[in-house]
């Protein structure tokens, strides 16, 4: 009798979340208007890279090894991480810094046409320091980098499900 007292609850919660269209972050329903990709980068090993190519193959788009195998190239110019200071304590130590996330980016295709003019991501977080909990916030700092990199991934396939080919030149 109880199970059935937390059953319906826990149905009628989960029928209501789907019923709003939520979906869990980084399951968006991306469409592509292209089937194969070629993503050119300065370090085709960085993380960054990597996971991009992890998330454009969930979406169903192979990637290929060449640019002239690709209906489209995706060209990741840079991608740079920074730290600034933001604040100092009185003495004249450091109370909190801006991360600073850039990533650079183009896309065309075989004859060169863009879909994705030259581009920049570029994200920031704060991040309060503290001397007495060094290690907490270097993990803190990793984290946020991660988040960042997470959320460039996410507008990068937005802006290739909208990437369109060039409009032709209409003739009179």
């Amino acid at each position: 009798m109880r199970t059935n007292f937390l059953i319906v609850p826990l149905l009628i919660f989960t029928l209501l979340l789907s019923a709003c269209g939520f979906h869990l972050r980084g399951q968006g329903g991306f469409t592509f208007p292209f089937q194969t990709l070629f993503i050119q980068a300065p370090n085709a090993n960085a993380p960054f890279i990597l996971d991009l190519k992890r998330a454009v193959q969930l979406y169903g788009i192979k990637l290929v090894d060449t640019s002239e195998n690709a209906q489209l190239t995706l060209h990741i110019v840079s991608e740079t991480m920074s730290k600034q200071i933001l604040s100092l304590s009185d003495a004249g130590r450091v109370r909190e810094y801006q991360l600073n996330y850039r990533v650079s980016l183009r896309a065309y295709d075989s004859k060169l046409d863009e879909w994705v003019p030259a581009d920049e991501i570029v994200l920031q977080r704060y991040l309060s320091f503290d001397n007495t909990q060094v290690l907490a916030k270097e993990m803190e700092e990793t984290v946020l980098y991660q988040d960042m990199r997470t959320d460039a991934i996410q507008q990068i396939l937005r802006r290739l499900s909208l990437a369109k080919p060039p409009q032709s030149p209409q003739s009179n």
